[in-house]
């Protein structure tokens, strides 16, 4: 069988597992790396337990950053906030669906600022409830943990999830991208991409490894093998 892959998934270093302390370090050892992405996780303390950086840590990794940030709003209300997180540098937007009353109102207000938009779903949360609006959007992101906290494991759930959304986004003719967030590392990295994943996101696995520039082009060594081998089949 042909696959209809032909570039490598994108690879989204997470910000969560990032060193707060040296930001600027951090942001400008990846600006030649292997990340196609930096993504950016917002934390209120009500949607998510936790708390992590908002709009004035956004602006400052913005100023180092050489990638489109991909912000990952884990907040209650985030159509209050779309169009700041806009001026602080975000490229994409993503919100939950289990936050958004009116999600395809947010969605749109997220277009009208001339970002990607997209939609996260939280790992009990099924992908059919997308269907009325996969169409419209740019991205799905799908939590593979709890989200709130980095480091934890990764659900093997999310495998099928994977598959299943590819699906509806196939039947609905839906350019989407399909994010996976969450214990990504090489050990489950290319069996997401079979399932259908087309972006990455790694925290702990890059920035908590000896040489986070390094772990990143391993990766990509290790996926493009991965797509060299599906387009000979």
């Amino acid at each position: 069988m042909t696959s209809s892959r032909r570039i490598a998934p994108l690879l989204a270093p997470s910000f969560l597992a990032a060193d707060f302390a040296n930001l600027q370090f951090e942001t400008e050892r990846l600006a030649n790396s292997a990340a196609d992405w930096l993504h950016c996780d917002i934390m209120d303390g009500r949607f998510v337990p936790n708390i992590s950086f908002g709009i004035p840590v956004l602006q400052a990794i913005s100023r180092y950053a050489k990638q489109p940030l991909d912000v990952h709003l884990m907040i209650e209300d985030p159509q209050n906030y779309l169009s700041a997180f806009r001026d602080a540098g975000a490229t994409n937007i993503t919100v939950h669906y289990e936050a958004c009353t009116h999600l395809h109102r947010v969605v749109q207000q997220i277009k009208a600022l001339g970002c990607r938009a997209g939609v996260a779903l939280n790992p009990h949360t099924p992908v059919w409830v997308l269907e009325d609006i996969a169409a419209d959007l740019d991205q799905v992101l799908v939590m593979s943990v709890n989200p709130g906290f980095g480091g934890q494991s990764f659900i093997p759930n999310t495998l099928r999830k994977v598959a299943a959304l590819k699906e509806l986004l196939v039947d609905n003719g839906s350019p989407a991208l399909i994010e996976v967030d969450g214990g990504v590392t090489s050990e489950n990295a290319t069996a997401l991409v079979e399932a259908g994943a087309d972006v990455l996101v790694a925290g702990s696995f890059v920035f908590h490894s000896p040489d986070p520039v390094a772990t990143l082009a391993e990766m990509r060594s290790l996926l493009s093998a991965t797509i060299g081998t599906e387009e000979q089949d």
